[in-house]
């Protein structure tokens, strides 16, 4: 099942919403105030999230999941039940707008009904910000090279790539090019990745062919 972040600043509103949702199988994370909620925003599948919180509004954290996460589900739980703030949350980019006191039944049918557009979360390689992502949201921030070489094999789902190929996306010369060059861009990559995410990059090495990527990449 989907995860889910849950954004709510009243703890024990916050608590029962999260025991209810963990019994109808559920993976939440709970967040009480926008600032806890980032860290986990690249995390999740589906958020739901308050509108008035202490340090800012589930409208703006709405509009960030949207921007940088556009397959996200984003679901708006508030006490706002005025026609102007539903608007403004749609606009914002919320999938759904419910007032509270909410039933939780009905929230849970609509993330269900959410849910059966939402993408889990993928590998995922975003190529203006230079990052690779894990689906846990374990992210690498890349050089230029090392994005060059992760978009040629995610591009090649799968299918190893020579090393003369690979080579030659970086523009040089295969005959003049140091071959040791490329062994210690992948293996400086393979190493930070494991020193940052705790865990090997699913990048094998295939022999007398090139590299390949184990696992399907989205390119975004």
């Amino acid at each position: 099942m989907a995860k889910l972040l849950l954004l709510e600043d009243e703890a024990e509103l916050r608590e029962e919403l999260a025991d209810f949702l963990r019994m109808r199988g559920w993976e939440v994370l709970e967040a009480g105030s926008v600032a806890q909620s980032l860290p986990l925003l690249a995390q999740v599948d589906m958020a739901v999230c308050d509108v008035m919180l202490p340090d800012g509004s589930g409208f703006d954290v709405a509009s960030r999941l949207r921007e940088h996460y556009p397959a996200c589900g984003i679901v708006l739980l508030t006490a706002l039940g005025a026609t102007q703030n539903m608007v403004t949350g749609l606009q914002q980019g919320a999938d759904h707008y419910l007032v509270k006191p909410v039933n939780l039944l009905q929230l849970d049918a609509t993330l269900h009904a959410l849910a059966r557009r939402v993408v889990p979360r993928a590998w995922r390689l975003d190529c203006a910000r230079r990052q690779l992502y894990a689906p846990d949201g374990s992210l690498l921030e890349l050089s230029e090279t090392e994005l060059q070489l992760l978009s040629l094999l995610a591009g090649r789902q799968g299918a190893p790539a020579s090393r003369r190929c690979i080579v030659e996306a970086f523009g040089y010369d295969w005959l003049d090019y140091d071959q040791r060059r490329l062994d210690t861009l992948i293996s400086r990559l393979r190493q930070r990745w494991k020193q940052g995410c705790g865990r090997e990059l699913p990048l094998k090495t295939v022999h007398r062919e090139g590299y390949a990527l184990t696992v399907a990449v989205a390119l975004a």
